[in-house]
């Protein structure tokens, strides 16, 4: 297997011109320490999430942002689950994704996960071109995190976006290190639509 060493650009190989935010997005585990992502920019990329659409427009969205130092950070750090620890705690910023599944009655949202993932997509959309980079994680106790925020029953928590800037991926623990350098890859398109054109 070739393995990629400039971890700078990793730009996908599409079979369709893409905007570059798109293009240049990929999910290191190798961050910066150091780097700090400043409050203004913050802001842009949560107002990114914020006009996401929504189902009758109900935006079941919620976040915890933690920065790194911060008490938040090191409670999300905690509830993370196997590799996730090794390299997120070098991450600027941990995002909770918290999808609103039940209104102020009670009645159930059944597109609230959906339309939280729109919101985190935007999200992640928007930071790419910042010049910041995103991972998703699933490894976690969500319940360790709803206690310890004291979330409500209806509010649950369905991910982590982990927010930073490129660091060194020698840092990396081998296994996480093969894993950031191998090549990306997609299933072609035709395995993709099952219908139509």
């Amino acid at each position: 297997m070739t393995l990629v060493t400039d971890l700078t650009s990793r730009k996908a190989d599409t079979t369709a011109p893409l905007i570059h935010p798109l293009v240049e997005r990929w999910s290191p585990r190798a961050y910066d320490p150091t780097a700090e992502v400043s409050t203004d920019v913050l802001r842009t990329i949560l107002e990114a999430a914020r006009w996401a659409p929504s189902a009758n427009n109900t935006q079941p969205w919620r976040f915890i942002v933690a920065r790194r130092g911060s008490d938040a950070f090191t409670t999300v750090h905690d509830a993370l689950m196997g590799f996730n620890q090794a390299w997120a705690d070098s991450a600027a910023v941990l995002i909770v994704n918290i999808a609103e599944t039940a209104d102020a009655e009670g009645k159930p949202r059944p597109w609230a996960r959906y339309d939280l993932g729109q919101a985190v997509a935007h999200l992640t959309v928007q930071a790419q071109h910042e010049g910041l980079h995103t991972h998703q994680m699933g490894g976690f106790d969500g319940a360790r995190i709803a206690q310890a925020f004291g979330l409500a029953d209806h509010l649950e928590v369905v991910s982590i976006t982990a927010i930073g800037v490129l660091g060194d991926v020698d840092a990396l623990p081998e296994p996480l290190r093969e894993r950031e350098v191998a090549p990306r890859m997609r299933k072609p398109l035709d395995e993709l639509v099952v219908a139509g054109e």
